[in-house]
């Protein structure tokens, strides 16, 4: 299977000249980059996919170069031949998506289509994010939101334009919409190769790291919720004075958004991590995950999951891209280890109070 690296951010954050970097270094790995040029609008398909003259250029370090217009799914098969008959040899594929692409569709390419499942697989998604310029374009574009949040990774470029605070609080505001991403600042595209490739971030495993800040923060807030009220509702259900009357708009569990300062930050895309020690039922689980993916799928971005199931002695992990979910048993729960449900759901605008409601009474 070849390793696939789709590496994104919004115009102006820094993609090529990481891309450089990646293609200039003596690293000995022998990569493909496919420079994204589809999209949507102001490209007319019919045109370019008849265009199909689309030049291949080796580099001296043995990495090779295509620009493709048109169907992702026909560029990948085509470079899978040409590997096969022996005319261009790589042994991992980088893809640049174009500063105004939501990766969603990119990723999902390798789960719809049976041939590229089949031949690539899908390592991981680096959001490259420009400080000097990230918090106007993520107040501006939704699309740059959505890029951070389908990160495994995320880099933080041209820090050296601002100061140390801006850097922290950007730091803050990505870690609200994704708080599995582990998050770098890089200058120059100085970033370690280790760093970009073989990330695992679509492997089914039984790890789900998320920021530790992140997971103080939310235990903040639900120690701070239980102390205040004696009903059990989390202090998110009564702070109205940071939430239009959709609880959807919520900041993540209710943060008491005194303590910080993306207050006036109202991301679409955001996070939460559900936790619970009791087993889930694991028929009332699959019904309700199953309605939840169709109902809310095209708002899900990424979600993942280390679940302790009634009944089996072995860990199940899941993970998603919108409506395509994958679950496997992963190793033994060992008699060390305490046994729990971990979830994370990065998604726009979820119902979190639905969704956790939801997973509650599929407890056994």
């Amino acid at each position: 299977m070849l390793p696939v690296t789709i590496l994104t951010g919004f115009l102006g954050s820094g993609k090529t000249t990481l891309l450089k970097r990646i293609l200039n270094e003596k690293h000995g790995m022998k990569i493909a980059v496919i420079e994204n040029e589809f999209g949507e609008e102001n490209i007319d398909n019919e045109i370019l996919v008849q265009d199909t003259s689309e030049q291949i250029i080796q580099m001296s370090n043995g990495c090779i170069c295509c620009t493709i217009r048109g169907d992702l799914s026909r560029v990948l098969g085509d470079l899978a031949a040409k590997k096969q008959a022996g005319e261009v040899d790589f042994d991992r594929v980088v893809i640049e998506t174009t500063g105004l692409a939501n990766p969603g569709p990119v990723a999902q390419t390798f789960f719809m289509d049976d041939q590229i499942a089949g031949e690539f697989l899908l390592d991981a998604i680096i959001t490259l994010v420009d400080a000097k310029h990230a918090n106007h374009q993520l107040d501006e574009h939704e699309v740059v939101q959505r890029q951070v949040g389908f990160a495994d990774r995320l880099f933080i470029t041209k820090a050296d334009l601002v100061d140390e605070k801006h850097v922290s609080d950007l730091r803050h505001r990505l870690l609200h919409m994704n708080p599995k991403a582990a998050i770098k600042v890089v200058n120059f595209g100085e970033a370690d190769i280790k760093e970009i490739f073989d990330l695992r971030g679509f492997n089914l495993n039984s790890k789900l790291e998320i920021d530790p800040d992140f997971l103080a923060e939310d235990e903040h807030a639900h120690s701070h919720a239980h102390a205040h009220d004696e009903h059990g509702h989390t202090h998110a259900d009564h702070d109205h004075e940071n939430c239009d009357h959709d609880h959807g708009h919520c900041d993540h569990e209710g943060h008491d958004h005194a303590h910080h300062h993306h207050a006036h930050h109202d991301d679409k895309i955001k996070s939460f991590v559900y936790r619970n020690d009791r087993p889930f039922d694991p028929n009332k689980l699959e019904d309700f995950l199953g309605g939840i993916l169709q109902i809310y799928g095209e708002r899900l971005l990424r979600y993942k999951g280390v679940l302790y199931m009634k009944g089996v002695d072995r860990k199940v992990v899941f993970q998603g891209v919108h409506q395509m979910m994958g679950s496997d048993l992963a190793a033994k729960w060992q008699p060390v280890e305490k046994k729990t449900n971990k979830m994370v759901f990065i998604g726009i605008e979820l119902p979190q109070d639905l969704i956790t409601d939801g997973l509650d009474a599929c407890l056994a």
